[in-house]
């Protein structure tokens, strides 16, 4: 029997659309889903909150130089775009006019929903305008948020590796939580449910950020329900829409029981993640489509088949991408878009006199800029591929316009842009051919530590204090997740701050993930010197040595380098004030990349030993402080040498 077709019902105060297999509910004009049934439960979302607190958009915005204002976005106009039995396309828009100057975003927003016959889920994107004589504004954050049933979803999973039973909302409540160093984290020491509650002390803790995951890797994430076995699933099928580039990292599902499709945010990266609007700035995007997906078993099967049928369906909206049914010319097609393919080759004449294939390096089409621009990109669209072994890539499917191809290789420093504009027309291949990454070297390399991966999950992450575990991280690859980490670098180093011998040290036990500040008896902080032991048989007093910092992140800090002298002043270099990441706080193990290159003159070295000393100064939080990717010291060129010095 073939499915039903799609039915629409539009009533005074709701709109609802039914393919038979769901029925979603909005409310009429706000465009708010109050309502999703299937599976034999009459409403997935949490029936006990406001219509307006179960399925939104919203976003975060602000006067420049004025708090951030959160707004939930309600429609004020209901149109139906498309309505057969086929597909239904409905559309929720809010106008901007000057008298809104002030109290709304100045954004014309239009909220799109599509189901389609046949699909057990239904689509959801929005299409946001700025014209160029509105006034300046900022804008930190867009997503979708669902409040599910908590008497409902108690099962989370968004890999293979990170899912869970989860603690109830309650549980965060004041008598069953204590929040901890902010309020995002929260210590489980009465919860409903026994199984979050340890045997002697209390050992679990909840945090919403313990769950955040790289956008290359957020493709589907939600909750199942057990009785009856139902689960419900956010589908994000690309990333062109999101903001960051390919490593950044965003939330996705967490206590509530919440899901989140996040388009945009400033998380592991702050402020340079906040596009600033001007007052002559005309700017349009498309978020989405998005697809929520909702599946059952019946009979005796098994609920946890439905994270794997949500796998599945993921890969089948993955595979459809760009989508052929939205009905907004906003949205092109396929065929009005473009393909970039070539091969990234690296030269480094002191690894290799031939050149290196790029393997499995991270390609991407982005807005006009430096290299590495694009993790700061917040505007427009980026496309990203992973190269082959071989070093071949191929971006398909790209939106017209014009961009600068970029690139970065796992195993080196730097990035890569290619210096031509790639202008992308409708149904246009461009074939780059062989390009050739020259990553910035001088000499040879005296020593390294870490790996250049933009990542600081090589080094010593520490077990967490007992009391603050989350039982999902033991043993876990993402051991740097757990709460508190932080704290355990005093504890670790009690009479003095890290010292590092080249040759003897191995950087996986004995170099701390994080170089962070110090806690003091009266509840304050201090800055840290960490050193760098090596020693030199031969030194050139007359060249300049090079020294290579890869940060992975950083956080309102400071990197102070001196050579074989901790008190001269000023330092031999200084980062001066960066980042506001907040990475160490919100348990990730990278947040923006910084790279530079500190030149050593041959006088400060000796024969024998000597000492680089790395001081963070900056000590007002536990917070502050720096991840490092990769540290390298090279030798200065050799006379003869014809090795290139970048």
């Amino acid at each position: 029997m073939p499915p039903l077709g799609v039915q629409l019902y539009i009533q005074d105060r709701h709109v609802v659309m039914d393919n038979g297999i769901l029925q979603v509910t909005l409310s009429n004009p706000d465009g708010i889903v109050t309502g999703i049934q299937h599976g034999g439960i009459d409403n997935l979302l949490e029936v006990i909150n406001d219509e307006t607190n179960r399925g939104y958009w919203d976003l975060v915005w602000s006067v420049p130089g004025s708090a951030g204002i959160f707004d939930v976005i309600k429609g004020t106009e209901f149109r139906v775009i498309v309505e057969n039995e086929e597909q239904v396309e409905i559309s929720f828009t809010r106008m901007w006019d000057p008298s809104l100057e002030g109290k709304l975003v100045p954004l014309n927003i239009d909220k799109r929903f599509i189901m389609l016959r046949g699909s057990s889920g239904f689509y959801s994107y929005a299409i946001y305008e700025h014209l160029k004589e509105w006034p300046a504004f900022t804008f930190a954050e867009t997503r979708i948020a669902f409040k599910l049933r908590k008497d409902k979803f108690h099962y989370m999973a968004m890999a293979d590796n990170r899912q869970r039973f989860m603690p109830l909302p309650d549980d965060r409540l004041s008598g069953r939580g204590q929040p901890l160093a902010y309020p995002e984290a929260v210590l489980l020491v009465n919860p409903v449910e026994p199984e979050f509650k340890g045997e002697v002390v209390p050992v679990q803790v909840d945090d919403k950020y313990q769950y955040s995951c790289d956008n290359k890797d957020n493709r589907v994430h939600g909750w199942v329900s057990l009785d009856p076995p139902v689960g419900f699933w956010q589908i994000t099928p690309s990333d062109e829409f999101r903001t960051g580039g390919p490593v950044k990292q965003n939330l996705t599902s967490h206590v509530g029981p919440t899901t989140l499709a996040m388009f945009h945010s400033a998380h592991y990266a702050g402020e340079p993640l906040v596009p600033k609007f001007g007052p002559d700035e005309a700017w349009k995007k498309v978020f989405g489509p998005v697809f929520i997906y909702v599946n059952s078993v019946y009979g005796d099967g098994d609920p946890f088949w439905l994270w794997e049928d949500a796998k599945e369906q993921m890969m089948i909206e993955v595979q459809s991408w760009p989508y052929t049914f939205p009905a907004s010319e906003d949205f092109p097609t396929s065929d009005q878009r473009g393909n970039v393919s070539g091969r990234l080759l690296v030269q480094d004449g002191y690894i290799s006199d031939d050149y290196i294939l790029a393997s499995s390096a991270y390609v991407g089409l982005a807005p006009p800029g430096d290299a590495g621009s694009w993790q700061r990109e917040c505007k427009d669209y980026q496309f990203w591929t992973q190269a082959d072994l071989g070093g071949y890539f191929s971006i398909n499917d790209v939106r017209p316009g014009d961009y600068n191809l970029y690139a970065w290789v796992p195993g080196f420093i730097g990035d890569y842009k290619c210096e031509a504009l790639i202008t992308i027309t409708p149904g246009c291949d461009v074939f780059v051919g062989d390009l050739l990454y020259e990553p910035a070297r001088d000499g040879p390399t005296l020593w390294e530590i870490g790996i250049p991966d933009r990542s600081a999950a090589e080094f010593y992450v520490p077990d967490p204090n007992p009391k603050f575990i989350n039982n999902l991280f033991i043993g876990h690859p993402d051991r740097f997740r757990q709460y508190g980490l932080w704290e355990r670098y005093a504890e670790l180093y009690p009479d003095g701050d890290l010292i590092y011998t080249v040759g003897v040290s191995d950087y996986t036990k004995d170099w701390f993930f994080a170089h962070v500040t110090r806690k003091k008896d009266n509840n304050t902080y201090v800055g840290t010197t960490w050193q760098i032991k090596f020693t030199l048989d031969s030194v050139d007093k007359i060249g300049v040595y090079k020294l290579r910092m890869a940060l992975a992140s950083s956080t309102l800090s400071e990197l102070q380098v001196r050579v074989n002298d901790p008190t001269v002043n000023p330092p031999h270099f200084t980062s001066g004030l960066i980042g506001r990441d907040n990475t160490i706080a919100r348990h990730g193990i990278h947040g923006l990349y910084w790279l530079y290159s500190v030149s050593v003159l041959g006088d400060l070295l000796v024969e024998g030993e000597n000492t680089i000393f790395l001081t963070q100064p900056r000590s007002t939080s536990p917070f502050q402080g720096i991840l490092y990717d990769y540290i390298r010291l090279e030798a200065p060129p050799s006379p003869n040498s014809n090795k290139k010095i970048a």
